[in-house]
């Protein structure tokens, strides 16, 4: 059972990393939910992150997916430890169209060296989400 301290020391780590992404702040994402084992990033849709039919660039949604999946494996570390992508697979659903992305990341199984999380990336418009990539990462 985790105490209040404890959750506050692990939100202030993950917003401390976070915000030495300067990538991240590049895109426009923030994060917007911060749990053990559980970590979500919401990116605000607009022109700068369009491919060529208007969607949102593969590129865009699958940084936003892979920080999400990074942190929630992150969370789930001891103190003073640091978390690196080596693998990650998309798969891309639907095209990312509306008004925000939500990338929800969650750990799978957390072991001593490595991590499995995935991340489902969502398109949200007028309120209603719709689930627009997968990914499954190795951290």
């Amino acid at each position: 059972m985790s105490t209040p301290e404890a959750e506050a020391a692990l939100v202030a780590r993950i917003e401390t990393s976070f915000g030495k992404q300067s990538f991240m702040t590049t895109l426009g994402a923030r994060l917007v939910r911060i749990a053990s084992g559980e970590v979500e990033i919401e990116l605000p849709i607009s022109d700068h992150l369009a491919q060529q039919h208007g969607f949102v660039h593969a590129g865009a949604v699958s940084s936003i997916a892979d920080s999400a999946a990074g942190y929630a494996a992150l969370s789930l570390m001891p103190e003073g430890a640091g978390i690196l992508t080596v693998e990650f697979k998309i798969n891309l659903l639907a095209p990312a169209a509306g008004e925000t992305l939500l990338a929800r990341g969650r750990v799978v199984k957390a072991g001593r060296t490595l991590t499995l999380a995935t991340a489902d990336v969502f398109a949200v418009k007028g309120g209603v989400p719709k689930l627009c990539a997968v990914l499954s990462a190795t951290c």
